[in-house]
């Protein structure tokens, strides 16, 4: 795995040479637009507004519209002008309690490995945050775009989580309703219990992408040229709640019912797949 970024993490005068590499991957299924009659791909051509003609590659520059039909153009060594502090290096400027920020901020997270001769202040911060229950609030440039972002511990290693902005955080005042709505002392408490016997340990691995699987499996199907076999529809719920204790009730009794049989399988099947089948699916998908 390549590293996408090679700087430094600091705080105080401590100094921790750093390599980020990605932690996550999207798995997404990529399809091209095809001419229906002879299944020929599309390409699409870059042309301009003004009389619909080809623009070739070095023809075309950078602009930023900063009023309607009037265009700044930015060339890299423009971009390259831009200078901060935290061009290089994950800057932390604040340690806060994990508990206090909303989960909403965090969106993307980066493994960090500790380059030569950083070992030693790697493990300390590790240890540290690890023992405060703080994480690290931190300025970092990549792709040349400024992120806030954080520094927390994760297993044996630093992950750095990408944050969005506070201004960028959108507020739900347009939205209807919420959490107003009057409920009983009786309605709380059987809530409180369905959600109790649904409780489990965290297990990620068992929740799996069951949309993507089956897309997959009906393009193996059509590719080998076999009759697909129409499936029905599955019946639309009812969104009218009239009695809720009932409701709550009924889902106590399922979830009773079926809770030994969850038990049981031990996350070693899913709809008939066993999780050895799965990872060969997605091993020939990512050939």
């Amino acid at each position: 795995m390549r590293s996408i970024w090679k700087g430094s993490i600091s705080f105080g005068l401590v100094y921790i040479p750093v390599a980020v590499y990605p932690a996550t991957r999207e798995e997404k299924i990529s399809f091209r637009q095809l001419r229906a009659t002879d299944l020929s791909p599309i390409k699409y051509k870059k042309v301009a507004e003004v009389d619909q003609k080809e623009v070739s590659a070095n023809q075309i520059v950078k602009g930023f519209e900063y009023e309607r039909g009037n265009f700044v153009v930015m060339k890299d060594e423009d971009f390259a002008k831009v200078k901060i502090e935290s061009t290089h290096s994950i800057d932390i400027t604040d340690f806060v309690e994990l508990g206090q920020v909303d989960p909403k901020f965090f969106y993307k997270p980066y493994f960090l490995e500790p380059q030569k001769g950083g070992e030693k202040a790697y493990s300390l911060l590790h240890k540290a945050l690890a023992g405060t229950g703080k994480i690290g609030i931190a300025k970092v440039v990549i792709s040349n775009r400024e992120h806030l972002a954080s520094v927390k511990p994760d297993g044996l290693f630093l992950v750095l989580e990408l944050m969005h902005f506070a201004s960028e955080i959108l507020t739900p005042e347009e939205l209807k309703n919420g959490a107003n709505g009057a409920i009983t002392d009786k309605e709380l408490k059987m809530a409180q219990t369905l959600i109790e016997s649904m409780s489990t340990p965290w297990e990620p691995e068992k929740y799996r992408d069951e949309y993507r699987t089956a897309v997959m499996e009906l393009i193996e199907q059509k590719a080998q040229h076999r009759e697909i076999a129409d499936r029905p529809a599955a019946p639309v719920r009812s969104t009218n709640v009239v009695d809720l204790v009932k409701v709550l009730q009924e889902s106590l009794a399922r979830n009773q019912s079926v809770k030994p049989k969850r038990d049981g399988t031990g996350g070693a099947r899913s709809n008939g797949r066993t999780t050895s089948t799965l990872v060969k699916q997605k091993r020939r998908v990512a050939a």
